[in-house]
């Protein structure tokens, strides 16, 4: 009698690696970072919410990015804390702002690293919000003109990628066009396209001190349990002018992911957020889960998916390991 035998091609492990499908690879990858503005440039704090995760000062962020690049991560993101914060979030286009000097001070030490910022609000604004607020409204049109300038701030500092996270609609067509009337036509923007009001930020909004500080952001972040508006998004920032199409978080959002590889020829990033990393690191530390082996099998799933980048706090640990199967 014959049937088939598919344990024939996973007998061993090289076989296994030769018939692999979905490969890992360190330009895949996209470390994140948190850098603090008015403190010590050799400022180091550990966030108690993820594990292995710290806010720093300019000179940390250095040493922290040259054992990254040590290790093979070839691209990064950054998110900035400001020294202080008001209501029309001046911070965030200052240019001695700190992702402003953090932008300068990493391009002129490893100009080959692609630096990638987010461009958002709320670190900025005395409210935790991602745009201007009004009579406790969020107002999209007049934020555009604030989130333009920002982007600008961080082309003019040298970022190689421009990285809206905000939700505002028409952002893109606003950021595109502010770019290029400046003479930025050839910088990327990778669109937070779809980003879900999603409990998996909490660590995050530690991390970045970015709680708002009334009601949440479900008026502009996606509603978890829409798939079809995903594509909506995603179309409306591809006639916007996007380059590449994100989607925040990663892992339960996989169906998502899966449905804009399947839909649109962009490349298609993929956030594996603060709750994602802090999951594991949990599990990890109450010793449950082996971390080196769910870390790996959580980032393929998301390449199998269909993301070609992804961001993540493994970033760096996944390149290490990577390097040390060579």
């Amino acid at each position: 009698m014959i049937f088939y035998r598919g344990r024939r091609l996973r007998k061993t492990a090289s076989l296994r690696r030769f018939f692999r499908e979905t490969v890992i690879n360190p330009e895949d990858l996209i470390q994140p970072y948190f850098v603090v503005d008015g403190v010590e440039e050799d400022f180091e704090n550990p966030i108690a919410s993820m594990p292995g995760q710290s806010q720093l000062g300019l000179k940390s962020l250095k040493k922290h990015v040259s054992t990254a690049v040590d290790d093979g991560i070839t691209g990064i993101i950054l998110f900035g804390i400001p020294k202080y914060k008001d209501n029309t979030a001046s911070q965030a286009y200052a240019r001695d702002g700190i992702i402003q000097r953090a932008v300068n001070d990493i391009k002129a030490k490893f100009p080959d690293l692609m630096v990638i910022t987010d461009v958002c609000l709320c670190e900025y604004m005395d409210h935790g919000h991602c745009g201007i607020i009004a009579k406790g409204q969020i107002l999209n049109d007049p934020s555009l003109e604030l989130l333009g300038r920002t982007a600008l701030s961080h082309a003019r500092a040298g970022a190689d990628m421009i990285a809206p996270s905000d939700m505002m609609d028409g952002r893109i067509r606003h950021i595109r066009n502010v770019l290029d009337s400046e003479g930025f036509t050839d910088l990327p923007l990778m669109s937070y396209a779809v980003k879900y009001a999603s409990a998996y930020y909490g660590p995050f909004r530690d991390a970045a001190q970015s709680a708002p500080s009334f009601g949440d952001r479900k008026t502009y972040q996606m509603d978890p349990a829409n798939s079809r508006e995903a594509m909506r998004e995603a179309a409306a920032d591809i006639e916007e002018g996007a380059d590449i199409l994100m989607v925040k978080p990663a892992l339960p959002y996989l169906d998502i992911v899966r449905d804009l590889r399947r839909n649109f020829n962009l490349p298609i990033a993929a956030y594996h957020v603060s709750g994602e990393y802090s999951l594991i690191k949990a599990g990890a530390e109450l010793g449950y889960i082996d971390e080196k082996k769910l870390v790996m099998e959580t980032i393929t799933s998301i390449k199998r998916a269909g993301a070609d980048l992804i961001l993540t706090y493994f970033a760096q640990d996944v390149a290490r390991w990577l390097k040390q199967e060579e």
